[in-house]
């Protein structure tokens, strides 16, 4: 073959492969009318806005009461590949979410991408509210529109090379794949246990250890992970190492301290604030998941 045709196949070649990556990186569409016969209702908002641990990244540093229900960001995430800077979800109509529809808000938590078509750094756990249901989507907008607004704005988010392109987000969600279940099932109160772990409090994302492309290793599901603020560990909840029992787990859940009379500290004590805002009922669901979980060393 001619020098010049082979020059010419290699720029097809590798347009082709050009036109196909920016393909993968591209953000998924909306899903056209997809909440069309959906009304959101903020009363049972209110209950995944606490179960989806909303106020503890998204509250201002240090906010406490009332004042964590203003959702005026700003709180700094330091991890290994930079500063993450919580952003402003009050009802504000331009700092916050005020302007916002519920289609935007829906593609936001379960498709991570922003109204302007921009992937969402993971740090904002979309790939465990992909689980959600559209009605609790629904509902978790209809009472975020009734928080009091806030026009605190802050800096973009400080990360170091490449994790600064955002374009590369797309291939990661790729190899992500399609959320899934993980857990046990097989009974209503399993199924809202597990519900309530993986999609809306997504603990596995700081309870599971992740692999080099940052994926959650399913295999090793709750058995514990690096601290992502960098010091320390997240502890192993699988039942062979926490050995506690449902009374046990539902006990701590709503009050904070263990079997041993220790009490929640750090990022656990607000997870705690938010357990202690749903059900009884609910909290002995999370019990009855976390029991029957693979037992991992």
């Amino acid at each position: 073959m001619p020098a010049g045709n082979k020059l010419a196949v290699a720029a097809v070649i590798v347009g082709a492969a050009s036109l196909f990556a920016l393909q993968l990186m591209r953000p998924a569409p909306a899903i056209p009318g997809r909440f069309n016969d959906i009304g959101g209702d903020p009363v049972p908002g209110e209950a995944v806005f606490w179960a989806a641990g909303c106020a503890s990244c998204h509250k201002a540093p240090d906010a406490k009461g009332d004042d964590a229900l203003v959702l005026s960001g700003g709180q700094r995430l330091v991890t290994e590949f930079g500063t993450f800077v919580v952003p402003n979800i009050s009802s504000h109509p331009t700092a916050g979410i005020g302007n916002w529809t519920l289609d935007t808000f829906a593609r936001a938590m379960t498709q991570g991408v922003s109204p302007e078509g921009n992937h969402y750094y993971p740090a904002f756990p979309y790939t465990a509210y992909a689980l959600m249901t559209d009605t609790d989507v629904a509902n978790l907008f209809a009472y975020m529109t009734t928080l009091p607004a806030s026009d605190a704005v802050h800096p973009d988010h400080d990360l170091s090379l490449p994790y600064n392109i955002r374009a590369g987000l797309g291939l990661w969600k790729r190899l992500n794949g399609d959320p899934g279940f993980v857990g046990p099932t097989g009974t209503d109160t399993l199924e809202r246990g597990r519900y309530l772990v993986e999609a809306l409090a997504h603990c596995a994302e700081c309870h599971t250890p992740r692999d080099s492309f940052g994926r959650l290793e399913k295999s090793a599901w709750m058995a514990g992970a690096p601290n992502p603020s960098g010091q320390g560990r997240i502890p192993n909840i699988t039942p062979g190492t926490l050995r506690w029992s449902a009374g046990d787990i539902a006990y701590y859940l709503e009050t904070g301290f263990t079997p041993d009379f220790d009490s929640a500290g750090g990022h656990m004590a607000s997870v705690i604030t938010n357990m202690q805002q749903l059900t009884a009922e609910d909290r002995e669901a999370i019990a009855a998941y976390m029991l029957l979980l693979p037992s991992i060393p």
